[in-house]
């Protein structure tokens, strides 16, 4: 796809290339610090903290941390829920030029001791809780020497960091602990309280990597996307030119992502630091009576999210009372977004959802629907300035594919990674030929609007026939009974694969398997119409709310699904 059809549909406005600045992302935020210091920065429960209350807490970390051995080319473990210490801590190291990894809150030891040991971390920020359950009775067994220990009450005001411990002791498990004096463990609060602002200055060159992004490891362990400077600040500065008619100094962003993953790093957190905007933290995004109450508090004028989220607010009880006018804009990623469920969403806020693609190793965002333009519901838009993209035969990458026909996505850009931490056979294999491999079945449309239609090894291949999940689930999801879906193909030994869904009923609404498959029936090729259909109360998502259709396959093969 050398010809780039998708610019006549760009915004007025967006440019085809960008002028970037070649700021590092610690320098966006020094200079946001310096335009609108009296501006609100962070909002976490009853905390506020402007611009310049913020800078003074990095400042200090930055100083703590540097005391404690981190400097350039230190990695930096991060393993903290949404609150303000994610934040300080996050910019802090990188102001150290130190590279950071964010790390889940949710993983296990293994997972944890493998990360961290591969990056060759020397200091940890974690939260107490998962200090006290998880990595302190394995220190012996783990890289960083340092510790820094936060606890999600410390920047509350009176009452609630009086109130905060007490609810957080109740939790199962509790999501609070304390912390013992030891060697080489510090309390975050007292740390950077107790430290004069006299941060050091290192050189942080654009190319120098920022950020190891550990992708999920579903076919091994989990690779560190070396992400640069350069990297994620032109992604921040193509989204910043995407989004036209943001007004800096006061938009308000709903921040509920996981700050541990790209898309709640770079489109919440680095994009709204560019723009100045108030961070609304929510440590727990299933969480949508917090959701709801914040966007009415705060006023949430922009709005970040992943499909189940706009879903879970359709069905939040009550929600057509609440006045969640405010939200203005909706960027919406990871997953497939059901039509019914963006025109719901869109109808109770006034807002405009635009959905987009992209991945860890593209910082995150490489396409997107035109704001104000031409948007194809169901399609995740056109690349984005300076974004190329083609799509070739997932069997010979060398052709490309007639436009209409499925093939694997292709990505160039100065958003793209420059490769895997210590994999360089990995980082060959991805970025041959100067393009990131996706792993992505895309079709084009005639002015170059893109359609996800599955993952490469998600794909169902029924009788020589391909099956895309994604297809099944939006009919299904098309049914007025049925709140998710997701779909997976099982072994069978005389088509290849069977079609199974996996259904969670609207609360209230009664169907049966034969009533699923005949509403598939109206909408699909008889060989797409699941063969089966199970229902459950909910289905697997991961922390960011995606939907794990491995985790379903992985059931089918304990409960022995082959066919």
């Amino acid at each position: 796809m050398a010809d780039p059809l998708w610019l006549q549909n760009y915004d007025a406005g967006v440019p085809a290339q960008i002028d970037y600045d070649d700021l590092t992302l610690d320098a966006i935020f020094r200079r946001t610090a310096e335009r609108f210091g009296d501006r609100p920065a962070l909002a976490f429960l009853n905390c506020e903290m402007s611009y310049s209350q913020l800078s003074a807490e990095v400042d200090r970390a930055a100083t703590a941390f540097a005391g404690l051995g981190v400097g350039p080319g230190n990695s930096v473990a991060i393993q903290l829920p949404n609150c303000p210490q994610a934040v300080i801590a996050f910019l802090a190291a990188l102001s150290c030029g130190a590279r950071v990894v964010m790390t889940n809150p949710l993983y296990t030891l293994r997972e944890i001791q493998h990360q961290w040991s591969d990056a060759d971390c020397v200091l940890a920020v974690v939260a107490d809780f998962i200090w006290d359950q998880t990595v302190r009775p394995a220190r012996e067994q783990l890289t960083p020497k340092q510790y820094v220990i936060a606890s999600i009450p410390e920047y509350l005001r009176f009452p609630l960091n009086l109130l905060a411990p007490l609810k957080l002791k109740k939790e199962d498990p509790p999501k609070i602990a304390k912390v013992a004096p030891e060697p080489g463990v510090h309390l975050f609060k007292k740390l950077v309280s107790s430290t004069e602002p006299n941060p050091p200055r290192p050189s942080i060159g654009m190319d120098d990597v920022a950020l190891l992004q550990y992708t999920g490891g579903t076919t091994g362990p989990s690779k560190g996307a070396m992400l640069t400077h350069r990297n994620l600040s032109s992604n921040v500065q193509q989204i910043d030119a995407w989004f036209t008619g943001v007004e800096y100094g006061k938009e308000v962003l709903l921040t509920c992502l996981p700050l541990f993953h790209v898309f709640g790093l770079t489109v919440c957190m680095s994009w709204g630091l560019w723009a100045g905007a108030k961070l609304v933290l929510v440590p727990n995004p299933r969480d949508f009576k917090s959701l709801v109450k914040n966007i009415t508090k705060h006023r949430v004028t922009l709005f970040p999210a992943v499909p189940a989220l706009f879903n879970g607010l359709n069905n939040f009880p009550g929600i057509e009372k609440q006045d969640v006018s405010s939200v203005k804009c909706c960027f919406s990623g990871s997953a497939p977004l059901a039509d019914e469920v963006l025109k719901r969403f869109e109808e109770l806020t006034g807002s405009k959802i635009v959905e987009g693609f992209g991945m860890s190793e593209t910082s995150p965002v490489a396409t997107c629907n035109p704001l104000f333009g031409k948007r194809k519901v169901g399609s995740v838009g056109i690349p984005v300035s300076d974004t190329e993209v083609k799509i070739v035969l997932a069997e010979d990458e060398t052709q490309e594919v007639e436009q209409g026909q499925e093939g694997q996505l292709l990505i160039r850009g100065p958003q793209v990674m420059v490769g895997y931490w210590g994999r360089e056979d990995a980082s060959e294999e991805a970025l041959a030929g100067g393009w990131m491999h996706t792993g992505d079945l895309a079709v084009a449309d005639e002015e170059g609007y893109l359609r996800i239609v599955g993952r490469m090894k998600d794909m169902i291949n029924v009788n020589g026939m391909k099956v895309f999940p994604d297809e099944v689930d939006e009919v299904l999801m098309s049914h007025e009974g049925i709140l998710e879906a997701a779909t997976i193909g099982l072994p069978d030994s005389e088509r290849g694969e069977r079609v199974k869904s996996y259904v969670v009923l609207q609360p209230g609404a009664s169907l049966d398997a034969d009533a699923v498959t005949a509403w598939c029936a109206e909408g699909l090729a008889r060989y797409k119409v699941p063969r089966e259909v199970a229902f459950l109360d909910e289905l697997p998502k991961s922390s960011v709310m995606k939907i794990l259709r491995r985790e379903l396959r992985d059931m089918e093969e304990k409960a022995g699904g082959a066919g």
